[in-house]
């Protein structure tokens, strides 16, 4: 039997055994469960329509977490009130997921408990399940269950990470005292020691594809660092269902979609291939495979399924390649690759084994490499991952492109949920976690946006109170970040004299206040609009470096921003 919530116990207890409330009902009984006291609940043939079953694992930004394993109107999770959790593991966060029930974000602080004897305490916020913004959210289930019948309003579940003390064994966690704070499941992250991320593109929408039957995807992407062995990250962000991947190969690119050599296969947990379920992902086992650094590579995977739409990055500026029917990872040749696509569909990162950690650029367009030359990598980050490679006196980083063109720091261009035709992304604010605090082994996180939240509306003030969140976010997890100044835009249609004051003003603010190491949060400055602004007019572009249309610099200004960055303020 659970024990009651307000129960205190001796020692702490596995999760399951002090569930108390019940959240999931089956539609033909939609009364059985009460998960917000009002009667309401979640539908369990949703749950299982997004692959969410009963005792499945799931593995949402780097943690596994898994879903309870209750028949519908059992007690599936705990109103948090201070019960002691056994949880063991070493690692970087603790996963909890989770939904708010008050009609508004509900939380409370705890305390982490370590095997030493040494505690913390941490503090979670659960948005609410009904209101709570979609961009947070993990998974979206499109009905709400009542006692009197079934709404069309979407139930959310959200994955929220907390900074642990990295090094140091967890032995337990003592909830919040907040009973609107739902907790279904709870695990700690574990680190990534051992793995450098070496390419990565964020999700920027869920978008209509294809459709794709039993077609084989050849995606080519371009690495930093190298390493003797690789893993690849599949994430289903944004869905509402599962997508299957059949089989998966690597390679190192020939010419166009022909490779250099013998595909080499993937394996997942074992298999040849794996199911995500919507909003989660999966990581490739490790696989002894010589990733070169500065290469392209051919990751191949066969979708036997129809997929209607599909999580993707919009913006690579490269071409990768769709086959014919059937699966044609293993294929050296190009023969059966007749069409391309230039998005980077389900991929979402390649990590190699050893190295000294990766450098993580959180941007808009500007760093995704708007205005780059197609198919020849000059995005600006990669320019930093050659610089940092042809030295040695600091580390050679990987070097990891978190950049989505339109993105903003405060608010969604992309609602976080439906297939759209937006691909700005969710907020910065609402996928730091997701593509910059859960990668492979990060040492610095580079901040180089504001523009666009400026050139639509927000305020300077605006701009700060959210960067400044943002290094603060950072930085509780032990990691260094650099702020870079916004850069100029004069002669750009919503680049108007209003917003460039407000672009000076964020940019002094950068430059003084975060320099002077005042509060700000950051660890130093990137001055972007110093290295890339005309002497003779500040307000814009040097005219070498401006792409032609006053925002995006082409080939020659990305290659200046790189040039900016001083490789030593990159060392934790």
């Amino acid at each position: 039997m659970p024990l009651s919530s307000t129960t205190e116990a001796a020692e702490p207890l596995p999760l399951t055994r002090y569930f108390d409330n019940s959240a999931v009902s089956d539609d033909a009984l939609p009364g059985a469960a009460d998960f917000d006291g009002s009667g309401a609940s979640l539908s369990a043939q949703d749950l299982a329509a997004a692959g969410w079953t009963g005792g499945r694992a799931l593995t949402v930004e780097g943690a596994r977490l898994t879903w309870p394993d209750r028949d519908p109107g059992e007690a599936d999770n705990v109103r948090a009130a201070g019960q002691p959790v056994r949880v063991r593991g070493k690692g970087d966060a603790l996963a909890f997921l989770v939904a708010g029930t008050g009609g508004s974000d509900v939380s409370g602080g705890g305390t982490v408990s370590y095997a030493d004897g040494t505690s913390a305490t941490y503090r979670l916020t659960a948005p609410d399940w009904r209101r709570g913004s979609l961009g947070a959210k993990t998974v979206a289930l499109p009905h709400v269950n009542t006692p009197d019948g079934q709404l069309g309003e979407k139930a959310r579940l959200f994955v929220v990470t907390v900074p642990i003390d990295r090094g140091h064994e967890v032995a337990s966690v003592r909830l919040p005292y907040a009973a609107d704070l739902h907790v279904f499941a709870l695990s700690v992250r574990p680190d990534t020691a051992g793995w450098t991320g070496s390419w990565a593109a964020p999700t920027s929408t869920y978008a209509t594809v294809g459709p794709w039957t039993d077609r084989t995807l050849r995606l080519v992407v371009h690495t930093s660092a190298g390493g003797p062995r690789v893993r690849l990250r599949f994430d289903n962000t944004f869905a509402s269902a599962p997508v299957r991947i059949g089989g998966a190969t690597v390679a190192v690119q020939g010419t166009g979609a022909t490779a250099s050599g013998t595909p080499v296969p993937l394996t997942f947990l074992g298999a040849r291939g794996v199911e995500l379920p919507a909003g989660a992902q999966a990581f490739s086992d490790p696989l002894d495979f010589a990733v070169p650094a500065d290469a392209n590579l051919l990751v191949s995977f066969h979708l036997p399924g129809t997929v209607t739409a599909a999580p993707l990055h919009r913006l690579t500026q490269q071409r990768s390649y769709v086959s014919e029917p059937g699966d044609h990872t293993a294929d050296a040749a190009s023969t059966a690759y007749t069409s391309f696509v230039t998005t980077w569909p389900l991929l979402t990162g390649v990590d190699v084994g050893a190295g000294p950690g990766s450098v993580v650029v959180l941007g808009d367009s500007i760093t995704d490499g708007q205005a780059s030359t197609l198919d020849a990598n000059r995005r600006w980050p990669n320019v930093l991952a050659d610089r940092l490679l042809a030295q040695s006196a600091v580390p050679r980083y990987g070097v990891l492109n978190e950049g989505i063109a339109a993105n903003r720091v405060l608010a969604d261009r992309y609602p976080g949920d439906g297939v759209s035709t937006d691909s700005g992304g969710v907020s910065a604010l609402h996928r730091l976690d997701r593509d910059v605090l859960a990668q492979a082994s990060v040492r610095t996180v580079i901040v180089f946006q504001g523009v666009n939240d400026l050139r639509t509306g927000a305020t300077a003030d605006d701009v700060v109170a959210g960067l400044r969140e943002l290094a603060e976010r950072v930085r509780a997890r032990g990691v260094r970040v650099l702020v870079a100044t916004i850069a100029p835009c004069g002669g750009e249609s919503r680049c108007t004299s209003v917003v460039d004051g407000q672009r000076e003003a964020v940019n002094s603010w950068i430059r003084e206040e975060a320099a002077s190491g005042s509060g700000s949060g950051f660890d130093g400055v990137l001055d972007f609009d110093a290295a890339l602004r005309d002497p003779a007019q500040p307000t814009r572009l040097l005219p070498a470096y401006d792409s032609g249309d006053h925002l995006h610099p082409g080939d020659a200004g990305l290659a200046a921003i790189a040039g900016a960055v001083e490789l030593g303020s990159l060392v934790p």
